[in-house]
């Protein structure tokens, strides 16, 4: 594993807001490795740019920090989870890498 590379489990959950977003929480060791070493890129919001892939389906985003979890969250759009079947609550399996 390359250095800006991580695999993790998290569980999907939705954001209550009225655009109900859903989101993975990356675990807080990754978080702080991740913006220890790539906080410099960071671009608006405080977001870094990712490849990412659960399942079979892969994907580039955005990773955003969140400040009252001290962890990055990763967005799950609808296509991937329609694609991987996944629902709040679901535990998965993710491959991410920071794009430079």
């Amino acid at each position: 594993m390359n250095y800006n590379e991580y695999e993790f489990k998290a569980k999907l959950w939705l954001y209550e807001g009225a655009a109900a977003w859903h989101f993975l929480t990356i675990p807080t060791q990754i978080s702080e490795d991740i913006k220890r070493n790539f906080g410099a890129l960071q671009r608006g919001w405080g977001s870094l740019p990712v490849r990412t892939s659960i399942g079979a389906t892969t994907w580039e985003t955005s990773i955003f920090p969140d400040k009252k979890l001290q962890a990055y969250l990763l967005p799950i759009k609808a296509e991937v989870r329609k694609k991987e079947r996944v629902v709040v609550g679901d535990v998965v399996t993710v491959f991410l890498v920071v794009r430079e």
